[in-house]
């Protein structure tokens, strides 16, 4: 189990909650993979001709989802993963493209664009438990946080 090879005890709740987490190898597939879909993204953008100061106006713009952490850890996770994963611009990318709308297409482009940055940068989809709990492990500040819980203060800063 996850939890275990971390050193964690089957019967914790931090054991249970290691599951559906990235480890290893996969884990530097998945934040590749996220550099190329950035990369990608950025070279249709380019190509379909979009205003720089639009992408730079919406990059960030996915990151408003975290909005619902306001509410809670459940609908923060909700509302942050409803706005990190490809699904929606890519719909809105292929309503652009059968429509002949290039501002939907550019928005789509820099959404994906912000995503697979993120993804690049190892943050993944949020599990409703904790902000730093995501399909790709736990985020620099929750791997710290848990090392000083643990009492580990051997390793270097992240």
């Amino acid at each position: 189990m996850a939890g275990t090879a971390a050193g964690g005890n089957n019967g914790s709740s931090e054991a249970r909650e290691a599951g559906g987490m990235v480890e290893g190898a996969p884990g530097l597939l998945l934040r590749l993979e996220g550099a190329g879909v950035f990369l990608a993204a950025l070279a249709a953008y380019a190509a379909l001709g979009g205003g720089w100061w639009l992408f730079l106006a919406l990059i960030l713009a996915p990151d408003l989802g975290m909005l619902g952490y306001l509410a809670g850890p459940r609908a923060g996770a909700i509302g942050y993963n409803a706005t990190h994963t490809y699904l929606v611009p890519l719909l809105l990318g292929g309503a652009g493209v059968a429509l002949t709308a290039p501002l939907a297409q550019a928005v789509a482009l820099v959404w994906v664009a912000h995503i697979g940055a993120d993804r690049a940068l190892g943050f993944g989809l949020k599990y409703p438990g904790s902000f730093g709990r995501t399909h790709l492990g736990l985020s620099a500040p929750a791997r710290r946080a848990a090392r000083h819980a643990a009492g580990d203060q051997t390793r270097p800063a992240d």
